[in-house]
């Protein structure tokens, strides 16, 4: 594998994950249950494991099921339009105002908060201390079952601050930089086996991609006036663009090969 094989950022294949990174990388996630099942084979997932995990996944809500075959529902539905903003972001122009979500329910439960934390990193908004969320308001953010957890947890302002936030320091700026090099790098280092068709460099190349659609969902999008110079978000997109037009390539050659 690349140089990032011992990184967290690359999280090591179940069943699972092989089924719904096939389908979150395609539009509309929709593929027959032979294809997810060929699929997993080519990533060391067994035809037994991968049925298995279907059937779990169809019960856990995850996936719909019919005789065309298995499509995303749920969260990871939800999770296909957050990769999809990921990759192809729209905001809007900024006017230096932030929105700001303040906790207001008393006596949360661990749960409650946990769920919090994870819209709020949905919304992409930012905790400058414990119960007080922003972000520059130049998002749509129309996730709306993020929204549901924070409005029934916060209050919601708009406010222009006297002295603008450190971007860099809230929304950990170096540290997403270092790991969009580090996939860029992954990147460079498999794509001319795609290129070359080459069917054997599908399961490393399929975990670097995987990593690098959950990397953009953690972007900021910040507006431009606050991100450093060399930021390398709008490169890792177009970098992983190009990616995906040869990984499908070689995924489809591969897939009709077997049939």
């Amino acid at each position: 594998m690349s140089q990032v094989s011992n990184t967290p950022l690359l999280r090591p294949l179940t069943a699972r994950s092989v089924i719904a990174s096939t389908l979150l990388g395609v539009d509309p996630p929709r593929l027959p249950s032979g294809a997810l099942v060929a699929s997993g084979e080519k990533f060391g997932v067994a035809p037994g494991t991968t049925r298995v995990a279907l059937s779990r996944m169809v019960e856990a809500g995850e996936l719909s099921a019919d005789d065309a075959g298995y499509a995303l529902a749920g969260p990871l539905l939800e999770r296909h339009a957050r990769q999809a903003q990921g990759r192809h972001p729209e905001t809007t122009r900024w006017n230096g105002a932030w929105r700001m979500a303040i906790v207001t329910t008393p006596a949360r439960a661990a749960a409650d908060r946990a769920a919090l934390r994870d819209a709020m990193t949905r919304l992409r908004m930012a905790e400058m201390r414990e119960g007080v969320w922003t972000r520059p308001d130049n998002l749509p953010l129309d996730d709306s079952t993020a929204r549901r957890v924070a409005n029934g947890q916060c209050s919601w302002f708009t406010a222009a601050p006297d002295e603008v936030p450190d971007a860099s320091s809230l929304f950990g700026l170096d540290a997403w930089a270092a790991a969009a090099h580090e996939l860029l790098g992954a990147l460079a280092a498999t794509r001319q086996r795609l290129r070359d068709r080459d069917a054997d460099a599908l399961g490393d190349t399929f975990v670097i991609a995987a990593a690098t659609t959950r990397h953009l969902t953690l972007d900021p999008l910040l507006p431009p006036s606050l991100l450093p110079r060399d930021w390398p978000a709008t490169k890792l997109r177009r970098a992983y663009d190009a990616y995906q037009r040869d990984f499908a390539a070689t995924w489809r050659r591969w897939y009709r090969s077997t049939r």
